[in-house]
């Protein structure tokens, strides 16, 4: 689990390429402080299991899935990439519950200075566009975002200059991809709804409900 609040910005120093996978190996210095074999951490809004470091770099890999749902199949040497590590319960949750695990590409359709906010307008999916509502919170590339409004096919964030410093999404264009992971609050609310539905619904099937109806 994590907060979506990026701690550094990592570089890609190798990438090699499997069939359908990929090893990626990542310049970093701060996440690197406390790392351990196995330890997880969101590269680009995605969660990866550290397999091997040194005191400059960590390994992870990309399986098909990974490859399939997120951008990360896209980069190349030397591109920037957000870094978080995972959430210690002690610590305290600045952005907002962030599980790594990617929901679709978004598409970067309009960027725009406002003052001093960078205001991005980016496509989505409909199976992301559902749970996102205004002021409500989406991670974009692992950055915990509020969402200002929501159309039919795109929803807009605003970036503030701290943000633009200390992550890579003011660096994207218009047409670049990014990954994109739906408040996990909004699916939890969706499936206890629809199971209380389908509760009530069946309950109203019994011997005296079908007998009542001629079915009995």
């Amino acid at each position: 689990m994590f907060t979506g609040l990026i701690e550094e910005i990592g570089s890609i120093k190798q990438i090699i390429r499997g069939k359908r996978s990929i090893q990626l190996r990542i310049a970093a210095e701060k996440v690197l402080s406390d790392v351990k074999i196995g330890d997880s951490i969101a590269v680009n809004g995605v969660c990866l299991t550290v397999t091997d470091f040194s005191k400059t770099d960590f390994t992870c890999d990309l399986m098909p899935e990974t490859m399939d749902r997120s951008s990360l199949k896209f980069l190349q040497i030397a591109s920037p990439v957000n870094l978080e590590r995972a959430l210690r319960l002690s610590g305290r949750l600045g952005g907002h519950l962030v599980q790594g695990h990617v929901d679709a590409l978004g598409i970067i359709k309009q960027k725009e200075q406002l003052d001093i906010a960078i205001i991005f307008r980016i496509e989505a999916p409909s199976s992301v566009l559902k749970y996102t509502v205004p002021k409500g919170s989406i991670a974009i590339d692992g950055i915990s975002l509020t969402v200002i409004d929501v159309f039919s096919d795109s929803f807009t964030v605003s970036l503030i200059p701290h943000s633009a410093q200390n992550t890579t999404l003011a660096r994207k264009n218009i047409g670049d991809m990014v990954n994109l992971e739906s408040d996990i609050i909004g699916r939890y609310v969706e499936k206890l709804l629809f199971s209380e539905k389908n509760e009530r619904e069946s309950s109203r099937l019994s011997i005296s409900f079908l007998a009542e109806n001629g079915f009995a």
